[in-house]
């Protein structure tokens, strides 16, 4: 049984997608799976059950990279063809089954929308497939009796970005001493292009409690180190996800995004913001009011941990 999957080119869009290709793959055991998606997306498509290749899709000029997708899959009869960018290439494919996204509905949350495709009632929780040798160097990074709290600061859009000084504030109140999560390591995660706006939380943490994984870490051990810790704060963002689909409990913050379409998913995922409301703070970015972190300033420190110390007490007894 031949599986083709085309989804998305962000890291956070893919994460939440892999709820339906994990139905899929429940559904179609021994499936033969060819995975397409943005280059940034790629490292998380590596270790899926049957995979046979990842088609990374570089944007180019006059869609050529639809044409280009086509011609490397065409050869194949496809038994389920999914296209979650709403494209015509399954419509010029031999294939059986197809499930194409073209009518988003965009007032609930992702993974619903992705079920309803699918015509099914709900969806696996999204995943991440992590190999043994992932978990190992997990294991080795992170060896110790200490917890891990895993943070991350950055966002691929600044106005979605809580000031760093408040995750400065917030690991001190979670990880100092006599906190919750004292003497915990502190991982923290961005991209090498984000590590700048990072730098002063990295420069805040103890080296011995630091574990950075700003440098361009492969993505699954990402994965791999965040289903180890024992509780995730971040922005909005394709780390939020991965920490969600991964297991860590997870508060996700959020202020010009939607957490009713884009909230962190699971039993122990949470979001939290300011006063103000989606559509406000949406409307003050378009009218360029768009500095570093202005548009999540409204949201304190004290109710973010609040959130965190209530998702700790749920992890703890779950």
């Amino acid at each position: 049984m031949n599986l083709l999957f085309v989804t998305a080119t962000r890291i956070g869009d893919a994460v939440l997608s892999t709820a339906l290709l994990a139905h899929l793959l429940e559904f179609h055991p021994g499936a033969r799976v060819t995975v397409a998606c943005g280059p940034a997306a790629r490292q998380l498509f590596a270790t899926v059950p049957g995979l046979e290749r990842v088609v990374a899709m570089e944007k180019r000029r006059f869609s050529a990279h639809w044409f280009a997708l086509w011609a490397g899959v065409v050869g194949t009869r496809w038994d389920v063809a999914v296209d979650l960018r709403g494209s015509l290439t399954t419509s010029f494919l031999l294939r059986g089954r197809a499930i194409v996204d073209r009518k988003p509905f965009p007032r609930i949350h992702r993974v619903r929308e992705l079920a309803a495709l699918a015509g099914v009632d709900a969806l696996p929780p999204p995943r991440i497939w992590l190999s043994p040798a992932h978990r190992a160097r997990a294991a080795a990074l992170l060896a110790g009796d200490a917890p891990v709290l895993a943070v991350g600061p950055a966002a691929n859009w600044g106005a979605k970005t809580w000031p760093i000084a408040r995750f400065v504030d917030l690991v001190g109140r979670l990880a100092g001493p006599g906190a919750p999560l004292a003497g915990a390591r502190v991982l923290v995660a961005a991209a090498p292009s984000e590590r700048e706006q990072v730098a002063p939380l990295l420069a805040a943490i103890p080296p011995g409690r630091l574990v950075d994984m700003t440098a361009g870490a492969d993505l699954l051990d990402v994965a791999a180190c965040l289903e180890r810790a024992r509780l995730f704060v971040g922005n909005d963002s394709g780390l939020m996800h991965m920490a969600a689909a991964a297991g860590a409990p997870t508060l996700g913050l959020f202020g010009p995004s939607s957490e009713q379409r884009y909230g962190p998913w699971g039993r122990l995922a949470r979001a939290v913001r300011g006063p103000e409301g989606f559509e406000d703070l949406v409307g003050r970015a378009v009218r360029g009011e768009r500095g570093h972190g202005v548009l999540m300033e409204s949201l304190p420190v004290d109710k973010v941990e609040a959130a965190a110390l209530e998702l700790l007490a749920a992890g703890s007894a779950g």
